[in-house]
């Protein structure tokens, strides 16, 4: 297997939403994306299957080292081969790979925030890079782009969370700020015993309405900072847009039912939202 079949494979494998964005675009972005984001879950993935939080150090390091030996002309692994020749052409950095390693390194060490602002940073490193990162390659000119790129990495990530809380909670994770809990009156066991009494069910669903909202000002955000001139060529964002916000919609509508089960979208679904920005060129 060749490294461009092996980072082919790595991101259709995963059913992300992101795949259906990069069908759009010409092959060389194309191929670049894929491998960007084959690298990002590659790195993700280390933590997310980690039984021992030790070994799961040791591989993050091991990457580290990997990136570095990438940079410098020896890439071992297939994702940094398959990367590496198209990395100076979209102005990939290493910082943007240490960056995302980095993230994922904060959620080996950390599982509580205890404010939005420190949630922030953490959507800073494994989405907010990545944002900026898939704008260059989108065919990013203006500068403003990347504070587009930065607002709608958080605005997915904030999706991301809202839908995986019952996972998240599986792993003895809750990214929802303590400071909110406390606001709302919800207690970290509850989430983690994935409580269903109607008493609970009603102060979690205004915690969660509450992370919704500030999701969709997100997004609003996000479309506010892409200037013109940038939004043809940012189309594949755009459509990760959509269908997350899409998403978002469906979680709302089921009531945050977030605990117990994992809201998708179809493939179709996915593929038709994607089409729909492609041919009308809005969400």
């Amino acid at each position: 297997m060749t490294p461009q079949q092996y980072v082919q494979q790595k991101a259709a494998a995963s059913g992300s939403s992101f795949y259906y964005a990069f069908l759009f675009l010409p092959p060389p972005r194309r191929a670049a994306i894929t491998a960007f984001y084959a690298f990002c879950r590659e790195v993700d993935d280390v933590v997310d299957d980690a039984t021992d939080s030790g070994v799961a150090a040791t591989k993050l390091a091991w990457w580290r080292g990997e990136v570095a030996r990438a940079y410098a002309g020896t890439p071992s692994h297939p994702v940094l081969q398959a990367l590496m020749p198209l990395a100076a052409d979209y102005g990939i950095g290493q910082r943007h790979l240490l960056d995302i390693v980095d993230g994922c390194q904060m959620d080996l060490e950390q599982t509580r925030y205890l404010d939005f602002a420190g949630l922030q940073r953490y959507c800073h490193l494994v989405a907010g890079i990545v944002g900026e990162v898939a704008a260059g390659i989108f065919g990013q000119t203006s500068p403003q782009t990347t504070a587009y790129a930065h607002r709608l990495g958080l605005a997915l990530q904030l999706t991301n969370i809202i839908r995986d809380v019952g996972e998240d909670a599986l792993r003895g994770r809750i990214y929802l700020p303590v400071e909110e809990l406390q606001r709302f009156d919800v207690k970290a066991h509850e989430i983690l015993k994935r409580q269903e009494s109607p008493d609970f069910q009603q102060r979690f669903q205004a915690l969660m309405r509450f992370q919704a909202e500030r999701a969709h000002r997100c997004y609003d955000e996000a479309l506010a900072l892409l200037p013109a001139e940038d939004r043809r060529a940012q189309k594949p964002g755009l459509m990760m847009g959509s269908i997350y916000r899409a998403l978002l919609r469906e979680i709302e509508r089921d009531n945050f039912q977030v605990l117990r089960q994992r809201v998708s979208l179809t493939p179709l679904r996915k593929f038709w939202l994607a089409w729909r920005v492609q041919a009308l060129g809005r969400l």
